[in-house]
């Protein structure tokens, strides 16, 4: 089995957190349960064989049905001549099909590289040439934008699904709709594609040759800014994955020191299982523990949101501040019976406090804050869950995580002092996929890595983030990067100068407003917008343009930004 090493830290003086640690959660992990994720799933399935697993507009997938759908799309995938390793995309919402294509992979021995939908062709085929990736599992929906840049990448196989093709005889019913009422499947054609269930039924006559996985193995390739606009894949292994669902099931143990554990839990996966936070508590956790997860294929559709939560008999909700408020604010979410609502997780950006309170007086359930990155599996530090105490911070480390406070030269900084966070744990990921420079540049020489983020950590551990060293822009908990923004700017050629920051927004947390200096006088605000809007996915996309004659610089020409936050 996987060994966790411990890194040597002083004693409760030099991690001060362990003083305040729930009484029931360990300082250190026990050894790892399983040496690979497609193990973690092979014993679950076992394990949990009649259970649900994941559910999807009324439509449900025991334990015993996820084994056999991911064996067979396993078996279909080594059959194509794939090798232990090639990295294979998954560009679809939360639907059943996605977590049967993930493990799937998963257990051929391939690295899953996760792709948002909604991401542009530039975007789209960016990461599919960095990534090498050797094939593809789209939702028909974006399968236009596959085909635009086909050509232009390593991809060979390509799956597309639609919405209705796990769905039964309700399928039918849900394509029509997708397709002829809402029009939401734009016309593509990619010769050789094959069909979801084309891949069950060809891996079905085959067996599935058992890899030889280690924890060292990439599991997935999670793109992320990191510290610089360019997208880079983080590279996590099957252990820091492993390690950090099992930190998330030690700390939430104290939720359930002092009530009782509901046989099965239910799981609300509202967040895109694309993104590293639902995929390691939602999806790993979940598994491990044989509870249900509740996909929500838009959760943007907050009334049909309200309605499946009213529905289901939710346990444990992690969300976004974002969605949170949502919610609130619809009428009918403040009628549904929430006592069943064990604990609401909070995560992606920063829970506002009177969202918070607002929230735990209307469900009677306290949101409780968390921090991390995709780096880091993603979660680092966690409020405890046994209180109901909002603290306004981002908690303490989680068990065999160490976080210090350091200054530009790297030296430890006293408690109370502003730094950048920097984080050492097993969570922590193995570098950027082919790119050691910027791996360099985050990991310390004694296995640290630099998040970018300022704070400062308080006599009981608690660490409050003040700022961000980087000029990262945050939007409903997806990091957006100024350098990408004003590169894309810089490609109208009505556009002089470009610069990005965020701005405060109610809904968001931030929305980009873009500055410009015109080349063309007669530039509008609508051309700019409707240029970014092709180039960049919505997130990323200006809401705010404003012209200038010209940007602050430095004495070297540097575009000062945050003399434009001003």
């Amino acid at each position: 089995m996987n060994s966790i090493s411990v890194h040597p830290g002083g004693d409760k003086r030099e991690r001060p957190w362990l003083a305040t640690y729930p009484d029931i959660v360990p300082a250190e992990l026990p050894p790892l349960e399983y040496d690979s994720l497609a193990e973690l799933l092979e014993k679950s399935c076992e394990r949990y064989a009649n259970r649900v697993a994941f559910s999807s507009m009324g439509k449900s997938l025991t334990y015993r049905e996820l084994e056999t759908q991911t064996r067979k799309v396993a078996s279909w995938l080594q059959s194509l001549g794939l090798q232990k390793g090639d990295r294979v995309a998954v560009m679809m919402p939360n639907v059943l099909q996605n977590p049967v294509a993930v493990y799937g992979i998963l257990r051929a021995g391939l690295t899953v590289v996760n792709v948002n939908p909604l991401y542009t062709p530039r975007e789209l085929e960016h990461q599919l040439r960095d990534a090498g990736a050797k094939a593809i599992f789209v939702l028909e929906n974006f399968a236009r934008t596959v085909e635009q840049v086909l050509v232009k990448t390593d991809v060979r196989h390509v799956v597309v699904t639609s919405l209705g093709e796990m769905l039964g005889a309700k399928g039918l019913i849900v394509n029509l709709v997708v397709r002829k009422v809402k029009k939401l499947v734009p016309s593509w054609s990619i010769p050789q594609h094959k069909t979801f269930k084309q891949v069950l039924s060809e891996g079905s006559g085959r067996s599935l040759q058992r890899p030889a996985l280690s924890g060292d193995d990439i599991a997935f390739l999670q793109y992320t800014g990191g510290t610089t606009g360019v997208a880079k894949g983080a590279m996590l292994t099957h252990r820091n994955l492993l390690a950090n669902k099992l930190q998330l099931q030690l700390w939430l143990k104290s939720a359930f020191d002092k009530k009782k554990q509901p046989e099965v839990l239910n799981f609300l996966c509202a967040l895109p299982l694309y993104h590293i936070f639902a995929l390691t508590v939602n999806s790993l956790m979940g598994m491990s523990l044989g509870a249900h997860n509740i996909l929500i294929a838009n959760p943007r559709d907050i009334p049909g949101f309200v309605k499946e939560f009213g529905k289901a008999n939710v346990h444990i909700f992690p969300g976004l501040n974002t969605l949170f408020n949502a919610l609130m604010n619809n009428a009918e979410f403040a009628k549904l019976d929430f006592s069943s609502l064990v604990m609401s997780l909070g995560g992606g950006m920063a829970v506002q406090r009177p969202v918070a309170e607002r929230w735990l007086k209307m469900t009677g359930s306290h949101i409780t804050e968390g921090y991390g990155l995709s780096e880091t599996s993603p979660v680092a530090t966690a409020n405890r869950f046994d209180s109901p105490e909002f603290t306004g911070s981002i908690g303490l480390p989680i068990p065999s995580t160490e976080l210090d406070i350091r200054d530009e030269d790297g030296n430890s900084l006293p408690l109370g002092e502003i730094g950048e966070i920097c984080i050492r744990g097993p969570q922590v990921m193995a570098g950027y996929w082919n790119k050691p420079e910027e791996t360099a540049r985050v990991m310390t020489p004694d296995g640290y890595f630099r998040t970018g983020d300022m704070g400062f950590m308080d006599e009981r551990g608690y660490t409050k983030i003040v700022d961000r060293k980087k000029d990262m822009i945050l939007v409903s908990g997806f990091n957006v990067y100024p350098n990408e923004i004003e590169e894309v700017a810089a490609m109208h050629p009505g556009i002089l100068e470009a610069a990005a920051i965020g701005v405060p927004d109610g809904h968001s947390g931030e929305t980009v407003k873009l500055f410009v200096v015109r080349k063309d006088p007669n530039l509008s605000e609508s051309e700019v917008k409707a240029h970014c809007a092709e180039n960049l996915t919505n997130y990323k996309r200006p809401r705010i343009v404003e012209f200038r004659t010209e940007l602050p610089k430095s004495p070297v020409g540097k575009i000062l930004r945050k003399d434009l936050r001003g």
